[in-house]
């Protein structure tokens, strides 16, 4: 299970933590509930999250793994209320197009552009769990940015954005005598 936090102030989003809940050493699946809640719960606690965004559970070919994975949600969740943390659930088709543009996209391809996006490197299909995780965090946030007042000219939105604009300067010829 992968869990990914993300500090978002105004357009800019930055990588604090991520990772994933390594579970196969645990025998059943009752002390894997529990290991995602401690650790879930000691995130919440080291990091203070506003909010709490999960990817909804989505129906597969095995029925066993979907109810494994709806408690692993649910357990994730419980972390979360308690503390009166309010969570977001986003289907995984809505994440992949947020942060990829293509609602198909592969693991490895949401994978890529959080790389891009948020400036860190893992190697290729190492921590693919982590960066799901982190790809509903940035999906959450481009969601909410989504309720900002549209800009009414390019001047507008050159104003409120400041930091999105990229300047470059051309030398000319006078500039070179």
């Amino acid at each position: 299970m992968g869990y990914g936090l993300i500090v978002a102030k105004g357009s800019k989003i930055s990588l604090l933590q991520y990772g994933v809940i390594h579970l196969s050493k645990y025998a059943n699946h009752a002390l894997k509930l529990k290991k995602i809640h401690e650790r879930i719960t000691q995130l919440i606690e080291e990091y203070h999250p506003d909010e709490v965004a999960l990817e909804a559970p989505f129906y597969g070919v095995n029925v066993q793994s979907m109810l494994k994975l709806g408690r692993a949600q649910g357990v994730a969740m419980a972390a979360a209320l308690i503390r009166d943390i309010p969570i977001t659930e986003y289907a995984p088709k809505k994440v992949k197009a947020a942060v990829t543009g293509n609602g198909n996209a592969t693991k490895e391809q949401v994978a890529r552009m959080l790389m891009n996006l948020l400036k860190f490197k893992v190697a290729e299909n190492e921590m693919l769990d982590a960066t799901d995780a982190l790809g509903v965090a940035v999906c959450h946030v481009f969601q909410k940015g989504d309720n900002r007042k549209k800009a009414q000219s390019w001047s507008n939105f050159l104003t409120d954005n400041p930091d999105r604009l990229h300047r470059t300067s051309k030398k000319t010829k006078k500039d070179n005598e």
